[in-house]
This record gives structure tokens, sequence and C-alpha cells, in this order.
């Protein structure tokens, strides 16, 4: 289902008697522009993920094999927020090509593409936020709208997530129920305007049952996404495995581990024998690797 909402600009509230919707292309919706036009835009979202649209079979993207769920698109006119739309069908044939009609003007159209769990859309603060925040891509697309634009748009949106991969390289226990990562500092929000990570949250432990499949193995993964502006930050981990009756089975602290948008930090090594020791890497599928140790 796609949710479309149109909003008039401040002085379409006092002179409702001559609105005009925006249809194909009509008229602007403010009565101060009613004789100004628009020009419909079909936004072809590309990125790091995989797209199809075939016109017969559903619309998809998806990154590192997951599939995204939501695409929201944000229209400002001259710093006015005019328009929404939120295609939350994935398997909507059109889903990933988001279409608007755009008024004449100078637009800033910020899109987000998204897998996160449980979206807030804050149009007052202008932050998106989410209860678990998984792959997530963004742009500020600037467009200046005149009768003559070519309304087919392809648009790059950009990852603006940073991943903690932890690999257990030693066999989980049979009383292994949990584990629990606490970031000294992450980000579950995005300020879609300033462009910037947002709702920080300090030493919040994020909980991940574990599976019984997973039992005795050893290698196990867990992987936890945050919001990141593109410039490295740090900040310190720590982490356990409990078991049901909340008795640590075993932990470490990891210091200073760097963060990037499109960057993935990967720590590996035992977690419940003794004396073990993790070491860093960061993914080089993304971007260029940093590694360390610690």
């Amino acid at each position: 289902m796609k949710k479309q909402i149109i909003m008039a600009l401040a002085v379409a509230f006092t002179m409702t008697a001559c609105e005009k919707q925006i249809i194909g292309d009509e008229q602007v919706v403010d009565d101060t522009v009613v004789n100004q036009p628009t020009k419909r835009f079909t936004f072809t979202l590309k990125g790091d993920f995989s797209t199809q649209w075939t016109g017969t079979t559903r619309g998809y993207l998806a990154a590192d094999g997951k599939d995204l769920t939501d695409v929201w698109v944000l229209d400002y006119l001259n710093g006015t927020l005019v328009q929404q739309l939120h295609q939350d069908d994935n398997t909507a044939d059109d889903f990933g090509q988001p279409t608007l009609n755009l008024a004449y003007g100078s637009h800033h159209v910020y899109i987000i593409a998204s897998r996160g769990q449980s979206p807030t859309l804050n149009t007052t603060s202008h932050t998106i936020t989410f209860s678990k925040v998984l792959d997530t891509f963004y742009k500020d697309y600037e467009v200046s709208v005149v009768a003559t634009s070519n309304g087919n748009r392809a648009v790059t949106l950009d990852r603006i997530v940073t991943k903690l991969k932890l690999i257990f390289s030693d066999a989980i226990p049979t009383t292994a129920s949990t584990f629990n990562i606490t970031p000294g500092t992450w980000h579950y929000g995005w300020d879609y305007i300033s462009g910037t990570p947002t709702a920080s949250a300090t030493s919040q432990t994020v909980t991940l049952s574990i599976p019984t499949s997973e039992i005795g193995k050893t290698n196990v993964f867990v992987n936890l996404f945050g919001f990141s502006s593109a410039t490295e930050w740090t900040t310190d981990v720590s982490l356990n495995a409990k078991t049901a009756g909340n008795e640590v089975l075993g932990s470490a602290t990891l210091s200073d581990v760097p963060f990037k948008a499109n960057r993935s930090s990967e720590f590996t090594g035992p977690l419940f024998s003794a004396g073990g020791s993790m070491t860093l890497s960061l993914n080089t599928d993304w971007t260029t690797a940093h590694t360390g140790t610690w």
C-alpha cells in the first residue's frame, strides 16, 4: 500500500476556497501560486543494493540479501514541507520508484529507504527513528523544477548506517541464552535535513536471544546496526553471554572501536574460554579496511 499526504502551504489554510490538489501537470495547492503548474517526477532509486522493476512483477530493493521494506519521500519547496509519500508495500510493482508532482521552484527531496523495525517519522523535528536499526539508505536530492525539466530521475542513495559484527570463535555452551551488547554511544535515528545521526543512547544494552540451533557451534556471529555520519567516531563496547537465569558465561570489553557510515567493524575471538582475545578488523565489502588489535 502506498500512502501519500499532500500538504498545503500556510497561506492556503486561510484561503481554502481557492485550493487545488496537485494532480498530473495541474496546479499548486497554495493560492499565492495557484497558476503555477507542476511537473510529474518519477525517482528510480539506486545504491549499494539490488533492484528490479518489470512492470508486471513486484519491484524490490535488497541489500546484502535482505529486502528493504520502506521508502519515504519528503518534498520541501523553498524550505517548507509540501508533501510526503511512504511506500510500505515492498511487493508493489512501483516499490523503489516513487512518483510525485513537484511544483515549479527549488526543492529538496529527502529520500530514505530502510528495513529497520518500528519506524517513527517526525516531520516537526525532521527525524526518523527505529526501535531496531537495520540497513538504511538516504539522499538529499536537490532539484529546480521548470517547464523543461526531465521528470525521470535516477537517484543514488548512500548507506547511512554502520555495523558492529561480533564473531565468536569458540563453541556456544548449552546453557547460553542471550548475547548482550552495550555500546557506550549508539544512534537510533536520523535527521534527514541536517543529514546527521540523532536519538543517541548511552550505555543501552541490546539483548539478542541465542537460537537453540546455534548451541555447540563455533564462529557464530551477531550484527548490530546503528546510524552514523561519514566521519569516523569511536566508542567503547562491552559484551557478554548469559544463561536464562542471568548468569554471565563470558564477557569482553572493546575500547575505542571506530565506526563510520557504510563500514562494518568486526571483532573475532573466543568469548567463553579463559584467556581468549578478540581481533578487530573492518569489513572491506563496504569501504576500505582499517585494522587493529585490542
